[in-house]
Formats: structure tokens, sequence, C-alpha cells
């Protein structure tokens, strides 16, 4: 006689497949969180007087709710920046490294100046004195992003366009801290031609002067 296959285990279900006692963590009670705390970010105060009991109220959950998935107020925030810009920010294939880092970048721009960079403005400010804060921001928005970006460049050194010893690290912080440093000094004017001006100039010069690692160590993120 067949088995009938054991039942998957979720996040909703036990070990037995049935769910345990208290109500189930839905979809779509998630996606009302973090939109909620999107919303309110835009709100006067900004993330210093966001609570988690406001976008409980906000979202029509109760506070352990919120708890079950995020267990601070930073990496629900800074999950609710990258859950709404990861489809925006994926990194293309169009069969050019150039193309494919210039067309990342200038959606990087797009965003960072939407009514969303005053949030990315506001991680960054608030996590040089919340440690918390920063690392929320690095684990949910900064490594997913930038292991995709090892991604894009190696696929530019298995099509010859890079050095095979490229520094990848040194090339994506070369690519994306002016990008940041406008967006936060604003001392010029941060525009998609500057992206595309920024891209040529810094893999031009990587596949010209042989940039390479200078310590044998493993990608982080990774």
């Amino acid at each position: 006689m067949s088995q009938k296959p054991p039942r998957p285990v979720t996040p909703d279900t036990g070990s037995n497949g049935r769910r345990p006692p208290g109500r189930p963590r839905s979809e779509h009670s998630r996606q009302a969180i973090l939109n909620s705390t999107l919303k309110m970010l835009h709100q006067p105060g900004g993330f210093a007087e966001l609570s988690i009991e406001a976008i409980a109220a906000d979202a029509g959950v109760s506070k352990a709710t919120v708890y079950r998935w995020w267990p601070t107020k930073a990496t629900l925030v800074a999950d609710a920046f990258a859950t709404s810009a990861d489809e925006e920010l994926r990194f293309p294939d169009t069969g050019s490294v150039i193309g494919d880092m210039s067309l990342q970048m200038r959606r990087v721009i797009r965003i960072f100046r939407s009514k969303r960079g005053r949030i990315v403005a506001a991680l960054l400010a608030g996590g040089q004195s919340d440690p918390a804060l920063i690392k929320a921001f690095r684990d949910r928005f900064l490594w997913p992003r930038r292991r995709q970006a090892y991604s894009t460049l190696q696929r530019g050194i298995d099509r010859g366009e890079l050095p095979a010893n490229s520094n990848l690290d040194l090339i994506l912080d070369s690519l994306y801290g002016p990008i940041y440093m406008r967006f936060l000094i604003r001392h010029d004017e941060l525009s998609e031609e500057f992206a595309t001006q920024l891209c040529s100039l810094v893999l031009h010069a990587a596949d010209r002067r042989k940039i390479s690692r200078n310590e044998k160590r493993p990608l982080r993120g990774l």
C-alpha cells in the first residue's frame, strides 16, 4: 500500500503538520506590517519617534505578531525598506558588466532621490550611534545586494571584461562609495548621469590598471 507523504513543516505548522496554538502568522499580516512601517516613517519624527505599538495598531495586528518576525524596531525598518526596493534593485544581465552595473546604480540613485531616500538617510544617521541599527541595514539591505553584485562582476570576469584577479570589494566600494557621499554630503548633484560616468570610469580603470586583490581571503558576506 502507498503511504501519504508527510506534511511539510512550515512557520505556521509544527513537526506533526498541525498548527500550533495561537493565531497563524499570515503573509497578509506580514505585508501589512511592512507597509505600515514605510508609511509611518514618512510622518514627522521619522525613525526616532516610530514605535512598534504604533506600527501594530496601524497594521491591525498585535505587538506579539510584529515581534514574531522582527525582534527589534531596527530590523523591522531595515527589512521594510529592503523589501520595498528588492525588485527594483535586482542586478540585470544585459551581457555587459558596464551595462549591468550602470543600470543598477541608476536605480539606486532613483530610490535615494525619492521619498524612500529619507529612510536610508535616517538608517545611516541613526546607525552611527546605534550598532544594532547599522547591523540591520547591512544584514537586510547591503549584503544581499552585495552578493548579487559579486555575481555580476564575476560574469564580467568570465566574459573577459575584467581581469581574473580583480578585487571585487575595491571595485564595488569605488562604484557605490561616491553615490553615498553625494547622497549624504550633498556637495554635488546625485544624478543618473553621474552613475553612468562613474561606472565607466571605475570599470575601465579596473580593466586597464589590473586592480588585484591585496590579500588572499574569501569574499565577505558569502
